[in-house]
């Protein structure tokens, strides 16, 4: 993945506002969903997301262009496929343009 092997700046966020949507929560809770994406850096590789109770590990965290997206990227978010993903989240975001170039921060994890 590109950016693992390179320092990573400031953390934007804490981790505790990583996932915080309670549909995401319950899609996080029943093994749906594997990654956050955000527009901030939220999570360091190692820290520990608790959602009710249990504890998740953020395994990677890079940066990647809304234009770079896949299928394969929003069933990892959750949704069926891009364009579902890119619907959800214009419906969070009025106003939002979905502009190619966008970057945002990919947090990955799994249960501890």
């Amino acid at each position: 993945m590109n950016g693992e092997n390179h320092e990573l700046p400031p953390k934007t966020c804490t981790i505790d506002r990583l996932v915080t949507v309670p549909e995401d929560i319950e899609k996080v809770l029943r093994g749906q969903k594997t990654a956050q994406r955000r527009n901030g850096r939220y999570a360091d590789v190692g820290e520990i997301m608790t959602l009710e109770g249990k504890n998740f590990v953020v395994e990677k965290v890079y940066s990647q262009s809304l234009g770079e997206l896949t299928d394969e990227d929003a069933r990892q978010e959750g949704y069926a496929n891009l364009e579902e993903y890119k619907q959800a989240i214009l419906s969070m975001h009025p106003g939002m343009p979905w502009l190619p170039q966008m970057r945002v921060w990919v947090h990955e994890f799994r249960p501890v």
